[in-house]
């Protein structure tokens, strides 16, 4: 996974609120007790129907579940007690500090920029291909422990996520950490594209109005609407992969070896996988994003097409 040296990068599509951002998530009684307690999620961004964060029924996020897999209680990111300060992250100026792709190879920080970068460069131009009404950028929001977004407050517990009332994706960088050490993925720079194309995925659903369509009705379950918001979101992470280094952000396309860092995370955060760890048990009643197969068999459908109307996770079986 490697940047074109010279491709000039957009700071401005990444906010940094990590020195500034609300500083909770501390114990007694944990951040996502305090979501369930009336963070409210208009659907859309547009008002009308709202639903509690609840992040295992809303079927809104990447890897919101329960905070059991994250934490095994409610008290906070590192579960049990006062949690330690987070470890230091460079939180200066990015549009001084991430200004071409040389950056983003040296840089977690910047590598963020020029993946947000590519992923709306790509979908910018198929929208405009597809003849669709323009595409609306997003930005992303790099937060740490805690920040309050137009759905309402969130913590690190829920993941990366997208909130579609102030159209911005949500992201704690101490999250590829967990995703390796407590579940398994293999990580790496390309494990943390796909989670955030993901993330864009989303918002592609929210501009052409996937997301009202499926409506209110995110009861979990194995063929819920839920489930196949989810997996159309990793289906559109599989497409801008393919089309990536048309975007000119990238010298070549990616490797199989970056492939497989993507299939890793995918797999390993599949319903059934955290499921056997969290209760020794799978229960397709409660799914809400899919199983490890289906979560993979998405991504690399879009990998492999290339296009996103491959990506129709909503017409027979998934």
């Amino acid at each position: 996974m490697q940047f074109d040296d010279d491709k000039s990068l957009d700071p401005s599509q990444v906010e940094d609120v990590r020195a500034s951002g609300p500083q909770r998530g501390g114990g007694g009684g944990g951040g996502f007790g305090r979501m369930l307690g009336g963070c409210m999620l208009p659907i859309g961004g547009r008002g009308g129907g709202c639903l509690l964060l609840v992040v295992a029924v809303a079927g809104l996020f990447l890897f919101g579940l329960v905070p059991t897999p994250f934490t095994g209680d409610e008290s906070g990111p590192q579960g049990g007690g006062q949690q330690p300060s987070p470890p230091p992250q460079a939180t200066g100026n990015l549009a001084e500090r991430c200004k071409t792709g040389a950056d983003a190879d040296q840089s977690e920080d910047c590598r963020v920029v020029g993946t947000v970068n590519s992923i709306q460069s790509y979908w910018r131009q198929a929208f405009g291909d597809q003849k669709r009404r323009a595409y609306t950028p997003a930005k992303t929001v790099l937060f740490t422990r805690a920040v309050d977004t137009a759905c309402g407050a969130a913590d690190s517990a829920v993941g990366p996520f997208y909130c579609p009332a102030d159209r911005k994706v949500y992201l704690d960088l101490t999250f590829f950490d967990t995703l390796q050490r407590d579940f398994g993925a293999e990580g790496g720079p390309f494990a943390q594209a796909y989670v955030i194309a993901h993330e864009y995925g989303h918002h592609v659903q929210n501009l052409l109005g996937t997301m009202n369509r499926v409506g209110r009705d995110h009861r979990p379950g194995a063929g819920s609407p839920s489930v196949r918001l989810e997996l159309q979101a990793d289906c559109y992470a599989g497409v801008w992969a393919q089309n990536a280094v048309k975007t000119g952000f990238y010298e070549e396309p990616f490797s199989q070896n970056d492939i497989d860092q993507a299939l890793s995370a995918a797999a390993a955060v599949g319903d059934d996988s955290i499921q056997r760890r969290t209760q020794g048990r799978v229960t397709p009643d409660g799914f809400t994003h899919g199983t490890s197969a289906q979560r993979a068999k998405w991504f690399r459908t879009g990998y492999d097409s290339g296009d996103p109307q491959r990506c129709d996770t909503f017409s027979g079986a998934i």
